[in-house]
């Protein structure tokens, strides 16, 4: 028992989702939800490219970024080759005051000093050139990147063009679909349009309503005075055209071919 009543449930579950999804097939044909569901569609699409071009505008930002670091980087690596200059400028002054003599040059402050500077002058410098190195390479990478993700926003900027014109093509097909799909069935006579139905309700009213006042008319005795004026009027016009006939002699004549006529239709005697 319980399993029946769960096949029911279970039958008239399948019941209304079949009505719900054909429902919503019918009115997903709706011109009107048509252009409303491309406008979604299209509406998605910008924001997903919105969402494109803020990460590529990252990117071109984190490229100038790195555009103005190396020039900083290179700015210092030029300023650290000059200090390595006057470094060794110097030391070669102190070499010439001691006359040569190596001993007293190395232990001369000054040249220590000059040759610590220049030292760290070179580490610095080089840490400073495998920067610039790096971040060349960084540069270069980001901004073939940046070309190929320009190439494809303007792909999709495209695509968009292309929807906006499929929805416009989409929405007059299925409208010129519908009205072919409508004026079939009327011809075929299984319409369900109203307007047919409503037009040969106008019809049967006209029918009606005529017959309705030849009724009326034949209840009000309306057709009998009609019938006897008709006959007065032929009354008055056979008066009129015996008065005629009189007045140019042709009443005797007349009279004469009535009499012959009487005579010839008479029946005869038994």
């Amino acid at each position: 028992m319980f399993r029946a009543i769960g096949r029911y449930f279970r039958a008239l579950g399948y019941l209304v989702t079949g009505k719900i999804d054909a429902a919503r097939r019918e009115l997903s044909m709706d011109p009107a939800v048509i252009h409303a569901t491309f406008d979604d569609i299209i509406r998605e699409k910008k924001k997903r490219i919105q969402q494109y071009k803020d990460a590529v505008a990252g990117m071109i930002a984190q490229e100038e970024k790195k555009k103005n670091e190396l020039k900083r980087q290179s700015e210092d690596v030029e300023r650290l080759e000059k200090l390595k200059e006057g470094a060794a400028v110097m030391a070669r002054k102190v070499v010439e005051r001691h006359g040569g003599d190596i001993e007293r040059v190395k232990q001369d402050p000054e040249y220590q000093k000059c040759q610590s500077a220049f030292k760290d002058f070179s580490s610095t410098l080089a840490e400073k050139e495998a920067r610039i190195t790096e971040l060349e390479g960084d540069i270069k990478t980001i901004s073939e990147s940046v070309e190929g993700h320009k190439v494809q926003l303007q792909g999709l900027l495209r695509e968009i063009e292309k929807v906006k014109q499929e929805k416009e093509e989409t929405v007059a097909d299925m409208i010129t679909a519908t009205e072919e799909r409508e004026l079939a069935d009327m011809i075929s006579g299984i319409s369900e349009d109203r307007t047919s139905e409503e037009l040969q309700e106008m019809r049967d009213m006209r029918e009606k309503a005529k017959a309705a006042a030849r009724v009326s008319r034949e209840m009000a005795g309306v057709d009998t005075q009609r019938s006897e004026a008709e006959f007065l009027q032929y009354a008055e016009q056979s008066v009129a055209d015996s008065e005629f006939d009189a007045l140019i002699g042709l009443a005797k004549e007349t009279e004469a071919a009535a009499e012959e006529t009487a005579d010839r239709t008479q029946l005869p005697e038994q």
